[in-house]
């Protein structure tokens, strides 16, 4: 396992990076990397979102071949596996693929949370046009993307690693955890963890209410001890607040954990708990709640833990 240390590449020496995708994670992303003296060339779906991004060190662009065209490194940061397939290899509004203009010797990073045999299919695809390939999903949700603290599961080759050094510090910290494909795995796992742990903090701040206790005096006798948890610090505040304004939504929290699931099947192992979770979130987003923040899931808790009279 490497982590990276000091940037490879001088501030004078900073290569244009194509960013695709500038949504509640991209935009903020995409504003850091401008920050740090990147020139920036970005585009979005949406281009009344790709205004959001003022910035004198970016270019906004009409479609995503244009924001390739001449960047030394592109970003992808979009919802799913499928999308980016469709923004990376098919025909755009330019009449052009990205992948057929992307500069040969140039380095893609998906940064968007795909199923591992997407990454490792997109991989090979790429490389037959001579350019290399890194899957690196995050995970910090809005507030580590604003801040530059993300954690960044990168998979691929190390040298190309070492190569995107520069690009990933200023988003936050980034870890090499295998080959094509490993950061994907290292994101189901981050999954599996974050979706249990929701479940596991929402029962527990519902039991202690229904018993009396005060929950927010209960999260904070906690904090510092064993059951302490990034989840418990900030999402157990959401929950005793009731603010379910999305950092991350449910919908991308279950396609995650739906992910893992399959990808468990796939090698033989059947995960319980991760079954059960998954299983929560799908009725969470039966229930129109898929918009909501991932912590919602304690409303569809809460309410399933009312036994009948």
């Amino acid at each position: 396992m490497t982590t990276f240390g000091e940037p490879l590449m001088s501030d004078h020496n900073l290569p244009t990076v194509a960013f695709l995708g500038l949504g509640i994670m991209g935009l903020p992303m995409a504003k850091r990397l401008a920050d740090a003296g990147f020139p920036v060339r970005a585009w979005n779906r949406s281009h009344a979102r790709a205004a959001e991004l003022k910035h004198p060190g970016a270019t906004i662009c009409a479609t995503a071949s244009e924001a390739v065209k001449g960047a030394r490194i592109v970003i992808v940061m979009l919802s799913s596996g499928p999308v980016v397939d469709k923004v990376l290899f098919d025909v755009d509004e330019n009449g052009h693929s990205p992948s057929e203009v992307i500069e040969p010797g140039s380095l893609v990073i998906v940064m968007s949370s795909i199923p591992v045999e997407t990454a490792k299919a997109q991989a090979e695809i790429l490389a037959q046009k001579d350019v290399r390939f890194l899957d690196a999903p995050v995970s910090g949700g809005e507030p580590g993307a604003k801040d530059g603290t993300l954690t960044i599961m990168v998979g691929g080759k190390a040298q190309d690693f070492e190569r995107a050094s520069a690009v990933f510090a200023p988003l936050g910290r980034a870890v090499h955890v295998g080959p094509t494909g490993s950061g994907q795995l290292a994101k189901l796992a981050n999954q599996v963890i974050v979706g249990v742990t929701i479940a596991a903090v929402s029962e527990a701040l519902i039991l202690a209410e229904a018993g009396g206790a005060d929950p927010a005096a209960v999260r904070e006798a906690l904090l510092g001890g064993f059951a302490d948890s990034a989840i418990l610090r900030q999402h157990g505040q959401r929950i005793i607040e009731r603010n379910f304004i999305p950092g991350g939504h449910a919908t991308t929290q279950l396609k995650d954990l739906t992910t893992a699931s399959n990808h468990a099947a796939s090698l033989g192992r059947s995960l319980p708990f991760l079954n059960l979770c998954r299983e929560e979130f799908e009725a969470m987003c039966r229930h129109d709640m898929g918009d909501h923040d991932h912590s919602a899931l304690f409303l569809e808790l809460e309410q399933k833990s009312r036994m009948p009279d």
